[in-house]
Order: structure tokens, then C-alpha cells, then sequence
């Protein structure tokens, strides 16, 4: 075949790539990049809302996706350790929700800079007395008995007694028909300390025959009165106390009670190590419903989740009790050793400069 013939042919099939490839070409160098997002379902984080994601987290991660210049393909998943899950497995880019640096997390994956720094807290159902509560007399009762402010109480009467009961024998020891029928010290005093206790409960079987010590009895049995009205009042006052707060009021009443937190969490890991009878939950939905069916005492999560059921879906049914506790960094999880770890931080640092991430965290969280 001659040469200009296979020149011609060779410069048409390029006119051909040039005028139908090329803009296929320029599409797919322009294309934006699509990342693998795994997310769960985690107020304030992450929200659901229709077919749409919202929340912190999310709206977090969308501000740097758009500074990145890629997509998000979200994949929600039921629960943190199936995210987990993906990423060890490389089955996607990033984690995007609340979770809690840990040292075992850490090993098994890379997280980013901090999205946010919190505690731990404690819910527990909200309803008050009188509104359908079960009330246990008999169990409230021999607990009140049997508290520590009831035995401080007693020793109290029985130190006080002690010098009653010393006058009284003092003055009172040579009537053999008084408080006192001997002159010994014991077992006379003895006889003294039983006048004086029952003269404070009840009242005093006899009375002293010595002129003095008569009048001082009477004296001590008002002062009895008194110190008796004392006593049920402070005893009633802890009842109503009690009654009213529960008994769970903080993280330092946990252990040995029913306490519901996500499976294979951080949470988990800190009421094992503080003693509580910890109930794992797939989702948050199901660790709610326990709280509300006494299936558990009282549930311990991230504080912001928390507070934010407690405000809205919770709202009248339960309520935070005692400070937080634990507190560790949040923030975005990667496999480990990727290079997206240092793209998604260095964006991070650059919200935090710019104000873009006190605007977000404002929105979800108030101006505190």
C-alpha cells in the first residue's frame, strides 16, 4: 500500500479520536472524586431526616468534603462497631458520627484532628412521684432504718444519755425505790442509762425520788421531746429526698445497677471497669426503649447524645442525672494508614481558623 495513502487513513482515525474521545477524555479528568462515607444514626450527630443526613457531624464533614472537591456515597449502618467494621476492612474511606477516641481504637484505626471534646453522663426515666411510680414501703422503710444518718442519729442519743443518766445516779442512787435500786456503779448505772434512753423514746417507766433529780428528769424528758421531733423530722426530710431524687443520681451510684449503653463502645468498657451490671444494645433506639420498659436502671452515653434525646424525643420521660465524666476527644475515623487522615485534619485546623466550625458547632450546640 503506498505510504501518503496509509498517511491520509492515519490522520483521518486521529481527526476521528480528536473530534468523538476527547470530550469523554476532558469529562473524566474533571470528574470529582466520590469518598465512601459510613455513618449510624446518633442525634446530634447524625440525623435522619426523611431521605436526607443532617446533624454535626455531618454538616462538619460536608463543609470539608466541598474543600477537598469530592462527593460523599453515605452507607448508614445500624450501629458504631459495624462502621468500625467497614473501615478495618477498607470497605470505606472514612467514619463520620460521634465517636470517642480510645487507646483499643486506636490501634485498629487512625482518627483525625478532634471534632469535639466530651463526657459521659447518666439518664434515667423522669417521672416523678405520684405519676405512676411504684413505691416500696416496706423496702423504703427498713432502708431508712437502717441508714447511715439513722445510726449517727442514735449515737447521738446514746452519748447525750450518758449524762442524764450520770446526774441521775449521782443524786438518786440511795433510793432503793428510784432509778437506781443499787449504790454500786454497775450495775447501777446501767439502770440510769435505761431510764434516760426510755424517758427520750417514750416515756419513763418511774421517776427519780431525790428532789433534784426529779426536776432535772422532767427537764430531760422536754429536752427528749425535742430531740425526738428532731430526729423524724431529719428522717422524714431524707425520705422526701430520696423519694424525689431516686436512686440513681450520678455516675457514683452505677455500680451494681442495670445500666444500658451501645455494644462495643467506650461507654461499655467504663461501666465494666466502675462495677455496673452493663446491658450492650445494637442501637440507640432499643437502649432508649429498655430506659422506658425498666428493662435497666439507667443508661450512660456520650453527653451531647443525651441531652439531646433528654430535649426532644425524651422530653418529660427522662432526665440527666450528675456531672460528666470521662471526658475524651471526638472526631472522624479512617483505616489506618491513610492518607485521607491528614487531608480531613489539615481541613479541620482551617474550619477552627476561618470561624466555619464555631458557626456549625453553634447551630447544634448553643454559643457555650
Amino acid at each position: 500500500m503506498d505510504t501518503s495513502v496509509l498517511r491520509r487513513n492515519f490522520s483521518f482515525l486521529l481527526v476521528l479520536v480528536l473530534a468523538f474521545g476527547w470530550p469523554d477524555l476532558t469529562r473524566a479528568q474533571n470528574a470529582v472524586p466520590e469518598l465512601r462515607v459510613a455513618t449510624f444514626i446518633a442525634p446530634p450527630f447524625v440525623i435522619k431526616e426523611g431521605d436526607q443526613l443532617t446533624g454535626f457531624s455531618i454538616e462538619l464533614w460536608e463543609e470539608i468534603a466541598a474543600r477537598l472537591n469530592v462527593k460523599s456515597s453515605y452507607a448508614i449502618v445500624t450501629d458504631a462497631k459495624s462502621g468500625l467494621q467497614l473501615l478495618q476492612s477498607n470497605s470505606v474511606d472514612i467514619g463520620v458520627s460521634g465517636i470517642f477516641y480510645s487507646t483499643e481504637l486506636d490501634r485498629l484505626l487512625d482518627f483525625t484532628y478532634p471534632t469535639l471534646n466530651a463526657g459521659l453522663r447518666v439518664m434515667v426515666r423522669g417521672q416523678a412521684v405520684g405519676d405512676g411510680m411504684q413505691l416500696h414501703p416496706l423496702h423504703d422503710w427498713l432502708a431508712l432504718v437502717f441508714s447511715r444518718s439513722a445510726a449517727l442519729w442514735l449515737l447521738a442519743a446514746l452519748f447525750v444519755a450518758l449524762i442524764p443518766a450520770h446526774v441521775v445516779w449521782l443524786l438518786d442512787r440511795t433510793n432503793e425505790d428510784g432509778v437506781s435500786p443499787t449504790k454500786n456503779y454497775f450495775p447501777g448505772i446501767f439502770h440510769s442509762m435505761f431510764w434516760a434512753m426510755t424517758a427520750v423514746a417514750s416515756q419513763a417507766p418511774v421517776m427519780p425520788r431525790q428532789w433534784i433529780a426529779r426536776v432535772f428528769g422532767v427537764i430531760w424528758i422536754f429536752a427528749g421531746l425535742v430531740f425526738v421531733a428532731l430526729f423524724t423530722a431529719q428522717l422524714t426530710a431524707l425520705l422526701t429526698v430520696a423519694e424525689i431524687r431516686g436512686a440513681i443520681n450520678g455516675p457514683d451510684d452505677l455500680p451494681g445497677k442495670r445500666v444500658g449503653t451501645l455494644a462495643a463502645s467506650v461507654p461499655a468498657t467504663y461501666l465494666r471497669k466502675i462495677g455496673a451490671d452493663v446491658q450492650e444494645f445494637p442501637s440507640l433506639d432499643e437502649m432508649y426503649q429498655a430506659l422506658l420498659e425498666k428493662k435497666v436502671d439507667a443508661v450512660v452515653l456520650h453527653a451531647p447524645v443525651l441531652n439531646y434525646y433528654a430535649a426532644h424525643e425524651g422530653r418529660g420521660r427522662v432526665k440527666m442525672v450528675g456531672p460528666e465524666v470521662e471526658k475524651k476527644d471526638i472526631g472522624f475515623v479512617v483505616p489506618l494508614g491513610s492518607p485521607l487522615r491528614k487531608r480531613v485534619s489539615n481541613q479541620l485546623l482551617a474550619l477552627y481558623e476561618d470561624g466555619t466550625y464555631y458557626r456549625i458547632y453553634a447551630k447544634w450546640f448553643g454559643n457555650e
